[in-house]
């Protein structure tokens, strides 16, 4: 499946449809912060994110309730290989070395990564 890109609207609503798993717009806008967009502010990104084919929905009369095609997991794979490819030409080496020498990791974090790295190689 071919993922588009998100603004950072359509993923903070994308956000609140992964909790939710199922939501009409009314319930999307009582998750998001204050101050809450309109209701029609939200239901035109609704529309936007059902283009790009990442919701579907159930139809109830009028009204509709919106769920995910998309789980977060495939949009963050998607996002990981798009920031390793755009800024790290593919190479998690080149990505981990910039966060090191930005002091972006810790020791800790590198030894859990050595643990990990170890129960790949097992």
């Amino acid at each position: 499946m071919d993922i588009k890109d998100l603004t950072r609207v359509e993923s903070q609503l994308m956000q609140v449809l992964w909790t939710l798993q199922k939501a009409f717009v009314k319930e999307i806008i009582s998750e998001l912060p204050d101050p809450k967009p309109a209701y029609s502010t939200v239901s035109t990104i609704i529309r936007i994110l059902e283009s790009k084919g990442v919701i579907g929905y159930e139809a109830f009369g009028k009204t509709h309730r919106y769920f995910p095609l998309i789980s977060k997991e495939e949009y963050m794979r998607h996002e990981a290989d798009k920031f390793l490819g755009s800024y790290f030409s593919n190479s998690v080496q080149d990505m981990f070395s910039f966060f090191v020498r930005e002091k972006k990791i810790d020791l800790k974090d590198v030894e859990q990564l050595l643990k990990m790295i170890d129960q790949i190689k097992d």
